[in-house]
């Protein structure tokens, strides 16, 4: 009697530990990845000043280093005065002659009204002697000459008194606008240039290393130092083919390593969508030689800094709430 009991109690075992690695989590090898920043110059100089070191944590718009600004600031300084002359430039052509010029246009004008006036007065004299036959026809013609220069001068000063009330052509003024404004963008890239050479942390970040000291020469576009967010620290661990179609992107799971405590939660962000056999990397003889997927998961920023980009990874799909 106690036979058949006990053969039955270890068919339920049996079954109960065969259901039980049917439901347990597949799991996978990887390792950890950083996705670094390389901070670069946008224009060449001398390093002056190198405000970090590898290992420091930074924080958002942290000095980084310095370059030496001295030719840009002299070219600023340059741009300032070019922009000052041409918006003086653009005003003078907009407001027309200098009072004094003006007031002494209205002086000339003035003489050369009196003067016409006392033309035509000796002309209008000399007419009646002409009819008396006092003076010949000659003379009279050169006072009536005289009569007309002395008027042409006056209208003269009077054409000379409009224009020199009026603001430049608009030609000249829209030419004068075009200086001052090209004087203030060359202002601008000036200031530019200037806050180039300052650069500063993009992110909160890890200075994972620098590649220069204070006082060498760095070219445009060269890397100074190298940042690490949190955000840019990624596991990426390999699937195989006939796993891969179970998983998604936002797909939860965990990542265990050594020395890392508890398992870490991250969610899938990427999976390849070409196959490839399982890099050399991976020292997993459950693993090797099979095709497999690139998968790649994020934990959370705050869980990040506990991976360091080289580390091995076991992942497995973390279980259903």
């Amino acid at each position: 009697m106690a036979a058949p009991i006990l053969r039955r109690t270890v068919v339920a075992l049996a079954l109960a530990l065969a259901g039980c690695q049917e439901r347990a989590a597949p799991g996978w090898s990887g390792y950890a990845e950083g996705d670094y920043l390389y901070i670069a110059p946008t224009l060449p100089g001398r390093i002056t000043t190198l405000a970090v070191q590898a290992g420091q944590q930074v924080d958002l718009g942290a000095p980084l280093f310095t370059l030496d600004s001295e030719p840009e600031r002299a070219q600023e300084g340059q741009a300032r005065a070019s922009l000052a002359a041409a918006q003086a430039q653009a005003a003078n052509l907009a407001s027309g002659r200098r009072p004094d010029e003006i007031a002494q246009i209205q002086a000339q004008l003035a003489q050369a009204r009196a003067a016409a006036q006392l033309a035509q007065s000796n002309l209008a004299r000399q007419r009646r002697l002409v009819d008396q036959g006092f003076i010949s026809a000659a003379t009279l013609d050169g006072l009536e000459s005289s009569a007309r220069q002395a008027q042409g001068r006056m209208s003269e000063l009077e054409a000379a008194l409009r224009v020199a009330r009026l603001p430049g052509r608009p030609e000249e003024r829209a030419a004068a606008r075009a200086q001052a404004l090209a004087a203030s963008e060359a202002l601008r890239h000036s200031d530019w240039s200037r806050r180039q050479k300052q650069q500063s942390a993009p992110a909160a970040a890890q200075v994972a290393d620098t590649y220069f000291r204070a006082g060498e020469y760095v070219n445009a576009g060269q890397p100074v130092l190298a940042l690490l967010p949190p955000a840019n620290i990624k596991a990426r661990f390999f699937v195989p083919e006939d796993q891969v179609a179970t998983l998604a992107p936002g797909d939860a799971v965990r990542l265990a390593c050594d020395g890392c405590g508890a398992p870490i939660a991250a969610r899938i962000s990427r999976i390849a969508t070409q196959a490839e056999y399982t890099p050399p990397v991976i020292y997993s003889n459950a693993q090797r030689a099979k095709l497999v997927f690139l998968v790649e998961a994020r934990p959370a920023p705050q869980d990040a800094p506990r991976l360091r980009p080289g580390q091995p990874l076991d992942v497995r799909r973390a279980p259903t709430p």
